[in-house]
């Protein structure tokens, strides 16, 4: 979608938006969304940067997804300056104008701190949201003395964008995301952080992400998501707390997944980028205590990945499953 074409269905007569989710866990559903919820987010997370009218504000996403949507309903409802460049993973590359604010996947930052001159530009832009997929800890640790704001931010499609945001830089450094205005969280069953943000979303949202709540019972940490636990021999492993763990460690792109195993329920399975996949065997055999092992490791061409950046993780179990049918 063009900017163009975004705008005209923004200004038509309808009071709603049809918006895809990102498939991070199985096929992109269609959501219709109102457009006043849209600029009630919009509204909320310029009062929490305290970004003013005139501001500059970076277009460097897709506008077939809830994150571009959403720069372009900033800058209309809080008459930002929009600056618009074509999504790539080098959005700074051309740019003769640093913007005040921008928001990008975390593969975008990362491939902007390989470019001397991109990585000063973006030490220059004075709130940087990154969002869509996890932040590792090599990542957070180059952007921990830039001089501006740099938040990791937490939401869905369902809440238009984020409703929580954390810092990632400075003396403010913090673990656990704040929510915006207007939005109390809760657990509920399983842990399940539980959105309640009536501006944004009509209903109560129990999400699949497992949380803990900060002392204040107002702040949260993600630990992971319900349907990215793997079930190995009776213990419950979540996925994304041993990917953190192997993160510094593994040095090419590399996801773990599962497929059914008769005898341990579910097994846990390494994908990795590189032919020599038991050379990182090895690796997690070093790093993690024995249960949270992975007990297989498959080379693949690439990690699944969502238009997005995030990690397909649907695709990486059916992806093992069909390794192990071959074998």
């Amino acid at each position: 979608m063009t900017l163009q074409e975004f705008l005209a269905e923004w200004n038509d007569d309808s009071d709603r938006l049809l918006v895809h989710t990102s498939g991070s866990t199985g096929i992109p559903k269609p959501l219709w969304v109102e457009k006043r919820r849209m600029e009630a987010s919009a509204r909320s997370t310029c009062r929490f940067l305290g970004l003013h009218e005139g501001d500059t504000a970076l277009l460097c996403m897709p506008l077939d997804f809830i994150a571009g949507k959403m720069m372009v309903v900033r800058a209309l409802t809080c008459r930002l300056r929009l600056l618009s460049v074509e999504p790539s993973s080098h959005p700074l590359k051309d740019l003769t104008q640093v913007p005040c604010f921008a928001a990008m996947v975390p593969l975008q930052v990362w491939h902007t701190l390989q470019v001397p001159a991109e990585r000063e530009r973006l030490k220059q832009v004075q709130h940087l949201i990154i969002g869509g997929g996890a932040i590792d800890e090599e990542l957070a640790r180059q952007l921990q003395h830039f001089p501006g704001h740099v938040w990791s931010s937490y939401g869905m499609t369902e809440t238009l964008s984020h409703i929580a945001l954390r810092r990632l830089n400075g003396p403010e450094r913090d673990d656990y995301y704040t929510p915006l205005d207007g939005v109390e969280v809760s657990l509920g069953t399983d842990n399940r952080l539980v959105i309640n943000a009536p501006a944004v979303c009509q209903s109560t949202l129990t999400t699949n992400d497992r949380a803990e709540l900060a002392p204040d019972g107002k702040r949260f940490r993600i630990i992971g998501r319900l349907d990215n636990v793997v079930c190995s021999g009776g213990i419950k492993l979540q996925i994304e707390e041993i990917e953190r763990k192997l993160q510094p460690h593994i040095g090419v792109p590399f996801m773990l997944t599962k497929h059914p195993d008769a005898a341990l329920g579910e097994m846990m399975v390494l994908l990795v980028e590189d032919e020599d996949a038991e050379r990182w065997m090895n690796v997690c055999h070093h790093i993690l205590p024995r249960y949270e092992r992975p007990r297989q490791a498959i080379a693949v061409g690439h990690i699944p990945l969502t238009p997005t950046g995030k990690p397909a993780r649907k695709k990486a179990e059916e992806m093992a499953i069909r390794y192990a049918r071959q074998k």
